[in-house]
């Protein structure tokens, strides 16, 4: 936890006003999976997308049961921001536990499960936007790097696990319909 903590407070080193704010804005975005989930809302209303809105929904599904239900949980491990209390938080400080990193897992979750589905024009700036959203996270002292490495990895998984139900479930559609056809 030493080099974390020395990775964190390096991070301090470079802060702005102007990134405080900037950093401030970006976190909220992935509050609660919100930008995640309002994305997958709009894929879901649109017909030429509502595969990728369900692949993303079921991947957002898994994600917060494996990150927020699971794994934060079982690990409960505390917040930077409780180990140093000398920071000033930019932000209310989180409730729960601090491993993995939620907005980071959310973020990663959508990546992964829109490259899945082949969504090339939206994977890429949901990419960045993830990177963006989990720096953030380091940047307002709440989340440990080994917190976001996780968050990464789960979302990854996350994300996969949601794209092959979506085509289990399609698949076992399409096998309904064609039995019924019988």
């Amino acid at each position: 936890m030493g080099i974390e903590i020395c990775i964190l407070d390096w991070i301090q080193g470079i802060r702005t006003p102007i990134g405080d704010m900037v950093m401030t804005f970006i976190t909220r975005l992935g509050d609660a999976g919100a930008i995640w989930i309002l994305l997958a809302v709009a894929l879901l209303i649109i017909p030429k997308t509502r595969k990728s809105g369900m692949v993303l929904a079921a991947a957002l599904c898994v994600d917060v049961i494996l990150c927020n239900g699971i794994l934060k949980n079982l690990f409960g491990r505390i917040r930077p921001c409780d180990v140093n209390t000398s920071i000033q938080l930019l932000i209310p400080r989180p409730d729960d536990f601090s491993f993995p990193s939620g907005h980071t897992a959310a973020s990663f979750t959508a990546v992964a499960a829109l490259m899945m589905a082949g969504k090339q024009k939206l994977w890429k700036p949901a990419l960045g936007l993830a990177v963006l959203i989990a720096f953030s996270r380091l940047y307002l002292y709440v989340h440990y790097p080994t917190d976001i490495l996780g968050g990464m990895i789960v979302g990854v998984a996350a994300g996969m696990i949601g794209y092959l139900t979506v085509e289990k479930l399609e698949q076992w559609k399409e096998n309904e319909r064609k039995m019924s056809e019988r």
